[in-house]
């Protein structure tokens, strides 16, 4: 009948009962609370009767027991003020560390000293023996530390032995500080881990412990060692291993079904350098090489109290060296673009950071040679960085012209105007794709590279031009077109499974442009140390699998053929170059013979002539200027535009 005549629930009932559910809820904390007190005053009593049996050697009787009883008391009311103070009945579970020893002992002492006093101006007709205080301090230590342990001990083993055939076995790369962090982290938030050992690059830590967990071996041996254990993944802190090193123990790890994640590192999520949301992949986990070391006092020389000037400066490259300019003390940076956005977003980003450097945004086309004398007689110039040139080869193959016009005639026209407004230095950025180039983008990057040469025996100005391939995460480059497909569903599209390509980071290739600015002598043609060249269908695999997806099954890789101008693999080298070093290890010398400079300014005007005509007609220019060029033959312009 009861149920017949229920109430409905109303805003107002529900109000009603609201107070009654979170009162019961208060109740309960403050009852778990009374009982963790209670433990603690049973405990120091415990503590307080073992120090007498301890004094008097199991003879417990007498004086003893009458000293004892009239003491208990006053005694435990006083330690347990002193251990409620510093919150010793807090965090009873939870954690269990160092720091909590640490305030452990702080409170015992507390007490020993506080019930000392009391004992000797408020009692004093109750006699402790001063063994017995210190007696105290030390089975108090061991009984509080020894339960609290006990507890944490029993809550995290008991629940590893339900959940033990749900946990994954894990091994963790690093037998250091940062592997012992991660080790607690899974093991305190109750990941499903099971991490049955450490690796190490160190042989000498092999058959050691870190917190408990003893390290197999080291990082050679990892697939062997995790095929005889089980495990299913992989966990490497980053900075603990190269990208060669990752990259080698993703490609053994694979065949076996052995997951390997590189996860961010404590400094990374301090700094904000790492979202905690699931986040596109980092592909810099896979080709971090070690960090080259620049000559900042040599590069603050050349650099310090002089006026710059970067091309291109709205772009990836040109952007990330105005950023690293002012890493010293220039007098002014001169940022030309004619990409209005880029500009304004660039000015507001390094205006934060420039400090006294004067910054200064000038909207100008290169090909344009009255704004540009306008530039260069307003700023004088000292050091001058060309980063700015069309870089899309299958763009450019459609539209040969254009190439010529913004790589080629804009090169030579800067540089004609650097000679005439005395500027020192001429830092000119080339590519990969100039050598034997099979594109129009290579090939008018070759012929800059040509012209800025022959300049030398023309000017004192120091024409230096610094070669280097492909960057990553750079606008319009495979990194962020694959990642974005990936977070699409695939699929991820691969022109041909034997592409292989050199690869930097921005910030590398830009710090080591300012360093063979600094280094390199007129007319030389500097080489970055690219590393090993990888294959793009490897970079596509890797980028699905570090983004927790598997290749094929949630995400597939398809091959679309090679687009016009390109090439299964790049070079560093045109035939008959010599590599010569230089005092950098990263960067060396492409010696080779320098042209006529009458001879190359002529063939250029002739190329310029033609930059309006026949496609047919601009490539067979080129290739009397480049002989290595090997030119394609052109397709429809449909055909061309769709690749």
């Amino acid at each position: 009948m009861a149920g017949m005549f229920r109430l409905p629930k109303t805003p107002f009932s529900v109000a009603v009962r609201r107070p009654v559910r979170w009162s019961l809820d208060h109740f309960k904390r403050l009852l778990q609370k009374s009982l963790i007190l209670a433990i603690l005053a049973l405990i120091l009593i415990a503590t307080y009767f073992i120090s007498y049996w301890l004094r008097f050697e199991g003879n417990f009787t007498g004086i003893a027991l009458q000293q004892f009883s009239t003491t208990v008391g006053w005694f435990i009311v006083v330690q347990f003020m002193v251990f409620a103070a510093f919150g010793i009945h807090r965090g009873w579970r939870t954690f269990v560390t160092f720091y909590d020893l640490v305030t452990l002992v702080q409170a015992a002492t507390c007490g020993l000293m506080v019930t000392a006093l009391v004992n000797r101006f408020v009692f004093p007709q109750h006699v402790v023996p001063r063994s017995v205080f210190l007696l105290d301090w030390g089975v108090t230590l061991v009984v509080l530390g020894g339960s609290r342990a006990l507890s944490r001990m029993i809550e995290e083993r008991s629940w590893r032995l339900w959940t033990e055939a749900e946990k994954v076995p894990t091994l963790i790369v690093g037998a250091n500080h940062a592997g012992e962090l991660l080790w607690r982290s899974i093991m305190r938030a109750g990941l499903p881990c099971q991490v049955v050992g450490f690796v190490d690059s160190d042989p000498n830590r092999v058959g050691s412990r870190v917190a408990g967990v003893r390290v197999l071996g080291t990082i050679e041996e990892t697939c062997r060692l995790a095929q005889r254990r089980g495990v299913r993944e992989v966990l490497i802190a980053t900075g603990e291993l190269s990208g060669r090193q990752i990259r080698r123990l993703i490609d053994d790890a694979q065949p076996l079904g052995i997951n390997v994640k590189v996860l961010p590192s404590h400094e990374q999520l301090i700094n904000g350098r790492v979202s905690l949301e699931p986040r596109p992949v980092d592909i810099n986990d896979l080709l971090r090489r070690e960090p080259a070391q620049l000559e900042l006092e040599n590069i603050g020389h050349w650099i310090d109290g002089r006026v710059l000037m970067v091309t291109g400066s709205a772009g990836s490259i040109g952007s990330e060296i105005c950023r690293q300019l002012l890493r010293f003390s220039p007098k002014r940076l001169v940022l030309v673009d004619r990409t209005e956005n880029g500009q304004f977003f660039l000015e507001r980003e390094l205006r934060g950071m420039a400090g006294g450097v004067e910054i200064e945004i000038c909207m100008a086309d290169i090909l344009d040679a009255n704004r540009m004398t306008n530039v260069l007689q307003q700023h004088r110039p000292e050091i001058i960085f060309h980063a700015a040139a069309y870089k899309h080869v299958p763009m450019m193959e459609a539209h040969p012209g254009e190439a010529v016009k913004n790589i080629v005639s804009a090169t030579r026209r800067l540089a004609d105007l650097a000679m005439r407004h005395k500027v020192e230095s001429f830092v000119m950025i080339s590519t990969d794709k100039a050598v034997h180039p099979t594109s129009v983008m290579g090939a008018c990057k070759r012929t800059a590279e040509i012209y800025v040469q022959s300049l030398t025996e023309l000017s004192p100005c120091r024409f230096v031009t610094v070669r280097f391939g492909n960057v990553l995460d750079s606008a319009g480059s495979v990194v962020p077109v694959f990642r974005e497909q990936i977070r699409q569903g695939g699929p991820v599209t691969v022109t041909d499974p034997c592409m292989k390509r050199f690869f930097m980071t921005i910030p590398e290739a830009a710090g080591l442009v300012i360093q063979a600015g600094t280094i390199g002598r007129a007319g030389e043609i500097l080489l970055l140390d690219m590393g090993e060249p990888v294959r793009i269908v490897d970079l596509a695999a890797d980028m699905i699998r570090l983004s927790g997806l598997r290749v094929g099954e949630d995400v597939e890789i398809q091959y679309t053929g090679i687009r016009p101008g390109e090439k299964l693999y790049e070079e560093l080298h045109v035939a008959g170059e010599k590599e010569l070093p230089t005092r950098h290890p990263k960067i060396s010398i492409a010696d080779c013979r320098r042209r006529d400079p009458a001879d190359v300014l002529r063939q250029i005007e002739h190329l310029e002539s033609l930059a309006n005509a026949d496609p047919a007609a601009i490539l067979e220019q080129l290739r009397t200027i480049v002989p290595t060029y090997e030119a394609k033959t052109p397709g429809t312009r449909e055909s061309r535009i769709a690749a």
